[in-house]
């Protein structure tokens, strides 16, 4: 080689290093190889510090806006990516590992999943485990896809994932996509671990390889300096879980030390070929949490599934609002979502005692906490994430408010002072009221007694009650005292017509009398009933005494925190007064205040059908797209008997066809990501045929760089719903009344996402995007190209085909436009198949037309030269809101011309 080459050679390889290189990290974190734990390197991390995130504009929202991150701990990493014969070892898998693959990296594997594998070498090597769960699902591969009740507690010495600062600090000390496992050198399939080189540290694989799980959750990041950063305490509405690196599928120009996700949404239960793990061992002294709320040293963890709770409430749907005392804030938890989190409304006002109102949207609640003497005040909000059209009841003093329906109005009962009603005289000069409450604003206030009576009014209003020292009662417009006189506190009056009162006692004789033995204060919750005799306690858990008791809105349901030996209200109990069950849902470090609401008219009393399976279209294999066809599946069963024209394909026409905007039809678009023609065609066999009388034409997407993939079997098999509609040939014999019903019902989903999936029945665009600059290169065209599959897909397009045309329904194929770049590639769109493979399909699906009279193909891609500019893509392959504009006029347009 000549002096020249040699030197400009050497020029570009400086020149590749430096933009493959992450500038903003010096190589001056000490480590070292951890003598205590094979195959662990020791990073002594104290008093270094790394960013999360980026201040970068073009960067994902969810990487927004950088957070440092300082460290006071040390901590030990896994050198390499877990291999693929040591999890087959740990985790005794019968898996049948060839000697050129045993060093692999281990892929295919969920968030849970790696969380077992960390347990298990815990256990083995005698440490205790930093995960713990209480029951475990798993699919028909082996993959664990639920770990119900889980929590982690970072406190452990213990194997774990590392956190998302822990990874971030390890991987920028010498962080260089080019020397990594990506789609340049690859392959496009992984390589045996560390065999690219190390970074400063001497860990390998961090750029590539295999994309890795961390510990967080996909939290808001904030632009603030965190000590011990641990992330967010939950995964909110989504669920979404962080991801780190990039694998041997990614162009390198596509990866970045700060990304936090991949293309699609990741969740615990998400696996893929190109995602693996490592492990991190360490406690994590004083560790932080980051949400919306700010930065807080505690957290709160939802402990039941929403399974148990509709074992004690008769329904998912089923709302946990409480006050967080650590953080001030009120929050709730709504038990009907598929992934359980709770929410603080952030808000400066003293929150105590909240109430839910009747419809379960909106909560009252007062400035001023029971037994405390003093002027409150009363406020409504909404019941969501920010506690929108916060409205103050405008009258001197307000405290514990209790919605309640009188006749045709909604009321809100509140007292004008809530401390103690010891003294007789004192007491009487406070008074109660009650204030018509409506779109939004309060009425006029009415005096209903003289007397405190804020623990509630029965339903025909012939009875009142307190509970602030004494147990007063105002029966029949009389006022008297029960439980003889004794000390009492935490009173409800039951909402139902039983008119039961349950309080809360300091070991009197009276109800010691009642249980037959000594019981410390609160340790038994007490129930009275319509006269004040005594009729039922149960037991608070041991070790634990009850405080802040309330009746639910529904019978025999209650709800009280726990106190513990040194005072703290660190959990929530459900109680069902059927069995004087206990099943724990919340714990944190100061949790008051609980009130719990549950939609009565969700609740099933006909037991015809099976209420596991019904409607269910949701499985605990959560993914985002699972629970978009849930939805869709609610649209379906609401308006099947109604609609015309019905769209069923990708996220292409998920996000690329408006049915509102076809002006001679009803339509709904039922599109949903990761789908195909194999489930376009069983859809229209099962479902559509025989319950959409009136429906003309059938829209679907031609994705034909999608027809390598079995959908189906991948994503929605294990779904229950389906299951059951399939055992009973699709209900083609009439559809069971409850059905519909059912399918809002279910479990699963939050109110969100399923009013944006409804606004536009089905649509749900997106506003700008990156246009088609970026075009994903992460699939191999050569390898998706696999004729075999292909042929059989075109068999099943055929098949539908003649179905529809049997039935005198159109059907419309439209072959979505993808970046133009494309064509400057061997790949015809995002998700593979050579170019030259495409026109041979494309040709094929034209001259279906031919011979299927009711057939027509939309070309909108035309191999991409197509006339959708930039402007109207979010990214390579699916168009923004207004490209959806343009795309969905055309099919109007030919819509009006088959006609």
């Amino acid at each position: 080689m000549s002096l020249m080459k040699q030197i400009c050679s050497l020029l570009l390889f400086f020149l590749l290093t430096v933009s493959c290189t992450d500038p903003s990290h010096d190589s001056s974190v000490e480590a070292r190889v951890d003598s205590e734990h094979a195959g662990m390197i020791l990073v002594e991390a104290t008093g270094e510090s790394t960013t999360l995130g980026t201040n970068d504009a073009a960067a994902a929202s969810n990487a927004k806006p950088a957070m440092k991150v300082k460290f006071a701990y040390d901590f030990s990493i896994s050198k390499s990516e877990v291999t693929r014969s040591e999890y087959a070892a740990l985790m005794e898998k019968n898996i049948s590992i060839a000697s050129d693959s045993a060093d692999l990296p281990q892929t295919n594997v969920t968030y849970y999943d790696a969380v077992l594998y960390a347990n298990a070498r815990s256990s083995q090597e005698g440490y205790d485990t930093a995960y713990s769960y209480s029951s475990a699902t798993f699919d028909s591969e082996g993959n664990c896809t639920n770990l119900d009740g889980l929590v982690f507690d970072p406190s452990q010495e213990a194997y774990r994932l590392p956190t998302e600062a822990e990874w971030m600090l390890a991987a920028g000390e010498g962080w260089n996509t080019s020397s990594a496992w990506t789609n340049v050198n690859s392959e496009y399939h992984s390589h045996p671990v560390c065999t690219i080189g190390e970074n400063d540290l001497g860990l390998c694989d961090l750029a590539g390889n295999a994309m890795e799980w961390v510990n967080d959750w996909l939290g808001n990041l904030l632009d603030t300096t965190v000590t011990n950063s641990v992330g967010a305490p939950d995964g909110g509405t989504l669920g979404q879980r962080v991801v780190k690196g990039g694998s041997y599928k990614n162009d390198p120009s596509n990866i970045t030390l700060y990304s936090r996700g991949d293309i699609y949404a990741v969740t615990s239960a998400t696996k893929a070929e190109y995602v693996g793990f490592r492990l991190a061992f360490g406690s994590i002294s004083t560790p932080l949490w980051v949400s919306g709320a700010g930065v807080s040293l505690s957290r709160v963890s939802v402990v039941a599934t929403s399974g148990q709770v509709k074992s004690v409430t008769g329904t998912y749907h089923t709302k946990l609002v409480f006050v967080n005392y650590e953080t001030g804030n009120l929050a709730y938890i709504d038990f009907s979502n598929s992934t359980l989190a709770v929410t603080e409304i952030v808000d400066t006002l003293p929150v105590f005692h909240p109430d839910i109102s009747p419809d379960g949207k909106r909560v009252a609640f007062c400035t001023k906490v029971e037994g405390v003497s003093g002027t409150s005040e009363v406020y409504v909000r909404d019941l969501n994430a920010t506690g929108t059209n916060l409205v103050k009841l405008n009258v001197a003093s307000a405290a514990i408010p209790r919605w309640r329906v009188v006749g045709a109005d909604t009321v809100i009962v509140y007292v004008t002072d809530a401390g103690n009603n010891k003294e007789d005289a004192e007491w009487k000069q406070k008074s109660t009221w009650q204030v018509p409450f409506a779109g939004g604003k309060f009425g006029t206030p009415v005096k209903l007694f003289d007397g405190s009576y804020h623990d509630g009014i029965s339903e025909d209003g012939s009875l009142a009650v307190t509970g602030a020292r004494l147990l007063r009662a105002n029966v029949s417009g009389k006022d008297t005292v029960w439980y003889n006189g004794e000390q009492a506190c935490n009173a409800s009056l039951s909402k139902d017509s039983t008119k039961r009162t349950l309080f809360l006692d300091f070991g009197s004789e009276t109800g010691k009398t009642f249980v037959g033995k000594e019981y410390a204060t609160h340790e038994r919750l007490l129930f009275a009933d319509s006269t004040g005799k005594l009729i039922q306690s149960i037991a608070a858990p041991a070790n634990y005494t009850f405080d802040h008791s309330e009746w639910s809105n529904v019978k025999n349901v209650a709800v009280a925190t726990v106190t513990n030996t040194n005072g703290a209200h660190s959990a929530i109990y459900l109680i069902s007064t059927v069995d004087s069950s206990l099943l724990k849902v919340a714990e944190g470090d100061e949790l008051w205040h609980p009130c719990l609401w549950v939609a009565k008219s969700n609740i099933i009393t006909n037991f015809d059908l099976d209420l596991d399976s019904a409607g269910v279209y949701m499985s605990k294999t959560y993914a985002d797209y699972i629970e978009s066809m849930r939805y869709k599946m609610e649209l379906f069963w609401q308006y099947h008997d109604s609609l015309t024209v019905l769209i069923w394909g990708s996220s292409r026409p998920y996000r690329g066809i408006n049915p509102m905007m076809l002006t001679n039809e009803f339509a709904i678009n039922m599109s949903v990501a990761c789908n195909d023609i194999t489930m376009a065609a069983r859809f229209f066999e099962n479902y559509f045929l025989p319950h959409c009388s009136k429906m003309r034409t059938y829209v679907i997407s031609l994705d034909f760089d999608l027809w390598h993939e079995s959908l189906w079997d991948t994503y929605y098999e294990s779904v229950p719903g389906y299951h059951y509609d399939k055992n009973h040939d699709y209900w083609k014999s009439g559809i069971p009344a409850e059905l519909p019903r059912l399918s809002v019902d279910a479990w699963g989903g939050n109110e969100i996402n399923r009013e944006t999936n409804k606004i536009y029945n089905g649509f749900v665009g997106i506003s700008n995007g990156s246009g088609w600059e970026n075009i994903d290169m992460s699939q191999d065209s050569i390898a998706t190209t696999i004729k075999s599959l292909y042929e059989e897909k075109l068999l099943i397009l055929e098949k539908l085909l003649k179905l529809a045309q049997q039935n005198n329904i159109r059907v419309i194929g439209i072959i979505f436009p993808q970046s133009p770049l494309y064509a400057q590639t061997g790949m015809y769109g995002r998700h593979g198949l050579t170019r030259s493979y495409a026109v041979e399909i494309i040709a094929r699906a034209m001259e279906m037309q031919t011979e299927y009279n009711n057939f027509t193909v939309m070309d909108e891609n035309k191999m991409g030269a197509h006339d959708y500019t930039t402007a109207m893509a979010y990214d390579s392959d699916h168009l923004n809101s207004l490209g959806a504009v343009q795309l969905t006029t055309r099919l109007d347009s030919l819509l009006k011309t088959l006609e």
